[in-house]
């Protein structure tokens, strides 16, 4: 989906929150978004978020090793449920590694509009953690292959004949 109809498409306390993004932000929004693709029904969004997050734990473990991304991921997630109460039992429920089957089955609970921004919060959140530790250029480069593909290929619903 462009990012201009699937920008139209939030209510407008959504759309002034993305107004103030970075341009890394607002590449995180934007792979989402085409992640999601233009059929946006919640176990898609759900999934979206999933598989973005499976990317980052895949490029990041090399460098920082499991327990760093986990760590990234719980801290991320802690400061996100402290504006969503609903997922704080999430929080809670992470140990050691990223239960992400925990955090999907939350998400698919949630509206589809709360789903998306909430998915907006958590990586643009996990991002600018990364960038703290490591620096901008450095995790520029280090994720720039889980927003890049998403952003030049089709989503896998368009491709099918």
């Amino acid at each position: 989906m462009p990012y201009w109809v699937y920008h139209q498409t939030l209510p407008i306390r959504y759309q002034l929150a993305m107004s103030t993004l970075s341009e890394e932000s607002r590449q995180i929004v934007a792979s989402l978004a085409h992640r999601v693709g233009p059929e946006a029904d919640i176990a898609r969004i759900a999934q979206a978020i999933i598989s973005t997050l499976q990317d980052m734990d895949t490029g990041l473990t090399p460098i920082i090793g499991h327990q760093g991304v986990a760590a990234l991921y719980r801290r991320s997630l802690h400061l996100c449920a402290s504006t969503h109460p609903r997922l704080a039992g999430t929080y809670d429920s992470v140990q050691a590694a990223m239960d992400l089957t925990a955090l999907k089955s939350v998400l698919i609970e949630q509206s589809k509009a709360d789903a998306l921004f909430f998915g907006e919060v958590l990586l643009t959140t996990y991002y600018e953690l990364l960038t703290t530790l490591i620096g901008p250029s450095l995790t520029a480069r280090l994720l720039r292959g889980v927003w890049e593909p998403s952003l030049s290929d089709t989503p896998s619903q368009e491709n099918s004949p």
